[in-house]
């Protein structure tokens, strides 16, 4: 059995292993030249995608890029007519987004929208747009008591404070200073007063079966954020991955523990690698019995969840999850997947 020590992280088993064993094959290398990305990830992405039209249509969504989002704020307007008006005025034009009830393309002026006055009253957020479906289809109620476990710089914060009226109570955690103090400044400017910031690490957290609903949108390697960032071509390793994939269980199983039972956990990525999604989730369900995968849909938007990658076989349950493509859905690459406790 090969032994890989890769950074801090210990990875012995063979079925930690297999996923992430590739063998490049020329067509990939040609094709990673071709569009500037290292030859894993095309060797990947022959895989993700059902044939080589759905692969090259990915591949140039990437490259024409997805329009800028934003989340209007009906915690400081009533009425979101009144911020394509205001906006419209100073030459910022946008158009509803069909299936994210607050959120708009960015059709003219986008360079602007960072920094308006509107902006500064906290009249919306600039969101993407598997960011705001998160809040979305963990659909809070008011009053419940909801986790926020990797937080800043707040865009679902304050989506779900939001979707609650300001009611209930979210714990937003985050273990990163310097980042919690731009959580913080998000949640005075979108006139959040229902929440409540913890400094710290969600692994060294003592809540226990706590929670009527959490959400992780788990640290990851960015990889859905090809059409965004496109120095993600190249800037992130298969070692990467395997590393990313190691916290995510660890991140995911301390998660869970956390909700009360009868709860609901949503985990997220802006990923579309499946071994930041659906691997650590059957990693994770692999060792324990007291959650079950729930259907994860909205809108007749995405696609399901993959049952198999690369030779490792998920279980059929994985398709309830929901994937967001830049060639299918216009938005970035997303995975969510809402777990409920028994």
């Amino acid at each position: 059995m090969r032994i890989y020590n890769i950074g801090e992280t210990l990875v012995s088993r063979k079925e930690d292993l297999s996923i992430f064993d590739l063998k490049i094959s020329e067509e990939a290398k040609q094709i990673a030249a071709k569009y500037g990305y290292l030859p894993y990830m095309i060797e990947r992405y022959m895989m993700l995608f059902g044939s080589r039209e759905e692969l090259f249509d990915f591949l140039d969504s990437v490259e024409k890029g997805i329009k800028r989002t934003l989340r209007c704020n009906t915690l400081a307007l009533n009425d979101c007519n009144v911020l394509t008006t205001r906006l419209g005025q100073k030459g910022v034009f946008l158009q509803k987004i069909s299936w994210l009830p607050h959120g708009f393309f960015v059709m003219e002026g986008e360079e602007k929208v960072g920094k308006l006055e509107e902006y500064l009253f906290g009249y919306y957020y600039i969101q993407r747009q598997g960011s705001m479906l998160a809040s979305y289809v963990l659909s809070p109620r008011k009053g419940e008591v909801v986790a926020d476990l990797a937080s800043a710089p707040g865009g679902k914060t304050t989506h779900l404070a939001q979707i609650m009226n300001n009611t209930g109570i979210i714990f937003s955690i985050e273990k990163n200073p310097v980042r919690a103090r731009s959580l913080i400044a998000n949640i005075q400017r979108m006139r959040v007063i229902n929440s409540v910031v913890i400094v710290k690490d969600i692994l060294s957290l003592s809540f226990s079966s706590f929670f009527d609903k959490a959400l992780l949108d788990a640290p990851c390697t960015g990889e859905g954020l090809l059409p965004i960032l496109r120095e993600r071509k190249t800037s992130k390793t298969i070692e990467d991955l395997m590393i990313m994939s190691e916290l995510q269980v660890k991140l995911l199983n301390k998660a869970l523990d956390m909700v009360s039972p009868g709860g609901t956990l949503l985990y997220s990525t802006c990923s579309i690698a499946p071994e930041e999604n659906e691997f650590v989730i059957h990693k994770v369900l692999g060792e324990r019995d007291d959650f079950s995968i729930i259907s994860t849909r909205w809108h007749n938007v995405g696609s399901p969840g993959l049952e198999e990658f690369n030779k490792v076989v998920f279980t059929s349950e994985m398709r309830k999850c929901l994937r967001l493509y830049p060639h299918k859905d216009g938005s970035e690459g997303f995975f969510l997947c809402l777990l409920r406790r028994e």
